[in-house]
């Protein structure tokens, strides 16, 4: 079984979801006492998010940069990073790092492209949704048509995500407004959502919608278990 480097922390409440679903993904593979090999690093999200909106993601580079090569030393054979946001800087990690990395928008797309879906919404953090760094990786690589929310629904999108969910607080009053805004995705042709910000399956998820919802951390560490646990290789 290959080791799964995690930099996670972004925040940690998405990575104690990366953690569980990837130790019941191998266990439901390998049975018995199988659990995932893991090599995890945790950052201070504090530290990544004031950076973020500062918009000094050269210095987030940096930190990330330092976990990942931690990690490496750690034993990791391939690297996760647990969090969409931050593969606005993904090139950067690997390029301080020999393993590679399985890259959340690839994991989310190859399932995406296996069902058929053409066109779909996204919902996330404004820079994931605003900026191209995870949009035209879609779109470029898959072919696969992105729309997002209007500025408006952005900015509730945005900042339920770092008022709240970040922060481990569930409001039933947010999830009816991320499900309002799913419909209207859907309405504006939408096939399905992806709920590309790892945190926002802790606040909606399929039972709540008729709206196919493409969980990003389910389907990274899915995709991170059977890497492990196949030769697979990236």
């Amino acid at each position: 079984m290959k080791t799964i480097g995690m930099l996670g922390g972004m925040s940690w409440e998405s990575t104690a979801s990366y953690y569980k679903a990837i130790n019941e993904g191998v266990k439901s593979e390998l049975g018995g006492l199988h659990s995932a090999k893991i090599c995890l690093y945790s950052v201070n999200f504090d530290e990544i998010e004031k950076l973020q909106h500062q918009g000094k993601w050269d210095e987030t580079a940096l930190i990330l940069a330092e976990a990942a090569k931690s990690v490496e030393a750690g034993g990791a054979d391939f690297l996760i990073i647990c969090t969409n946001t931050m593969h606005k800087v993904a090139s950067e990690i690997e390029s301080n790092v020999s393993i590679p990395i399985l890259h959340i928008a690839d994991a989310t797309a190859n399932k995406l492209v296996i069902d058929g879906i053409k066109k779909v919404g996204l919902l996330g953090t404004r820079f994931t949704m605003e900026q191209d760094f995870y949009k035209s990786r879609l779109v470029d690589k898959f072919g696969i048509e992105v729309i997002v929310p209007a500025e408006n629904d952005r900015v509730v999108v945005h900042n339920i995500i770092y008022d709240e969910l970040c922060r481990g607080v569930i409001n039933s009053d947010s999830k009816e407004e991320y499900l309002k805004i799913v419909k209207r995705l859907h309405e504006q042709g939408a096939e399905a959502v992806i709920l590309g910000c790892t945190e926002i399956a802790l606040l909606i998820q399929q039972v709540h919608t008729e709206v196919p919802l493409y969980d990003t951390t389910e389907i990274h560490a899915a995709q991170a278990v059977q890497l492990a646990i196949s030769d697979m290789e990236i």
